[in-house]
């Protein structure tokens, strides 16, 4: 049995160590918190979403972000403190800007490949992540931005994916809790809900459950590689300790980066700040108000999925800040706002608050493939799409490290 290192607990190492298993190989993975699923896939948006699958690359985004900066509640917020790890990501997404179309297709072709292991594992190992199969509705109020959407839907239905346009009168019928003047909208009926954490627990307990090993509280100090296999150095309970193995995979998000440089690789990945709420809907008022299919609101950056009964998650905004976690009250603000407008009736006396960091690369396409040494390989920077992209990266990464290790065998 070949051993292979996953470095990150997140939804993209979990849904790797957990594909590694299902192929009999024998897994570690090594996580900084104390649990998985602490840090970007703890409280995102919770949608599955290949209607979101653009990419953002074109002059349109950069020019928002030059016309936002000044402004604190912006959708797209850009810090004017300069660093060469953000000014060389920006000339990169701009080099990619050429590439939007190809790129938009292809993330709409892995987040359609994602779905059936995704919703298969979740079946065959009992997780419970309070999903919903009740579509995702896009929502626009001006003529504008729903020609825009037009244009991406062609886009998405050369990746596979199909969705319609809908009447201002059909989006009230799609969900009739929704207040507000709109010119129209797109709704996805094959796209879904769920609950990233807690999906990403249950998976983890399900891939330890074929043998998989957490090494949770560990921090990872040190990866190296040559022609005799690959070697991880981390801190755990003020010792550090040292393990060898046959390969490793990189899926440690925003600390890509610096683990790939100790590997001799160069893998871009920005942390791009998101943030978002979760309303505790308390009364039967508030249940009632709130909705229940999932919404992009465009025009804000913002998401919403109903979790449960009792909970309803409104998420989004990208701060470019570098690696700041702080919880801004005016970045809060908008999305309080935003449930407000959209849903009078929810209450939200008892919001609870949450911030991000996405790992993105400068094209919005994740790095999924082998590194320069042997035994290396990355699956990382998803960005805003690492809970919909997961599963299908992780197939595809577990399929490149075995046959990988089979050929050296032979």
């Amino acid at each position: 049995m070949k051993s292979v290192a996953v470095i990150g607990g997140g939804i993209t190492g979990v849904t790797t160590a957990y594909a590694l298993a299902r192929r009999g190989l024998q897994v570690t993975l090594f996580e900084r918190h104390r649990y998985p699923a602490m840090e970007t896939s703890f409280a995102n948006g919770g949608q599955l979403s290949a209607s979101h699958a653009e990419a953002w690359n074109s002059w349109g985004t950069v020019g928002k972000g030059v016309q936002w900066m000044l402004r604190g509640d912006a959708p797209l917020l850009v810090s004017p403190k300069p660093s060469w790890h953000k000014l060389s990501w920006f000339a990169e997404f701009m080099a990619a800007i050429p590439r939007y179309e190809a790129n938009t297709i292809a993330s709409t072709r892995l987040a359609i490949a994602a779905r059936e292991h995704l919703f298969g594992w979740a079946r065959e190992e009992g997780i419970d992540f309070d999903e919903r199969h009740e579509g995702i509705l896009h929502i626009y109020r001006d003529k504008a931005g729903f020609d825009h959407a037009a244009k991406v839907t062609s886009l998405l239905a050369q990746g596979g994916l199909q969705r319609r346009a809908v009447t201002p009168q059909e989006m009230r019928a799609i969900e009739p809790t929704l207040e507000g003047q709109f010119y129209g909208g797109f709704f996805t009926e094959s796209d879904s809900t769920g609950d990233i954490h807690k999906y990403t627990v249950g998976l983890a307990q399900a891939a330890e459950a074929r043998g998989a090993h957490m090494v949770c509280g560990a921090e990872v100090r040190g990866l190296d590689a040559n022609e005799d296999g690959t070697r991880v150095v981390y801190a755990q309970d003020g010792a550090e300790r040292e393990k060898r193995f046959d390969a490793l995979v990189v899926c440690a998000g925003t600390a890509s980066r610096a683990f790939a440089a100790m590997l001799g690789d160069r893998v871009n990945v920005y942390p791009v700040k998101g943030y978002s709420i979760t309303v505790m809907l308390e009364d039967g008022q508030s249940r009632a108000a709130a909705p229940t299919v999932s919404l992009v609101d465009d025009a804000t950056k913002l998401v919403s999925s109903r979790l449960g009964d009792n909970r309803f998650r409104v998420a989004g905004t990208a701060e470019f800040n570098g690696f700041n976690r702080d919880i801004r009250a005016d970045r809060i603000a908008p999305l309080v706002n935003w449930v407000q407008q959209c849903f009078p009736g929810v209450c939200t006396r008892q919001v609870v608050p949450w911030a991000g960091l996405r790992p993105m690369m400068p094209d919005l396409m994740p790095r999924v493939g082998a590194g320069k040494r042997p035994g290396v390989f990355y699956n990382t920077g998803h960005g805003h799409l690492g809970w919909t992209m997961s599963a299908a990266t992780a197939e595809l990464i577990a399929g490149l490290v075995q046959r990988d290790r089979a050929q050296l065998a032979a």
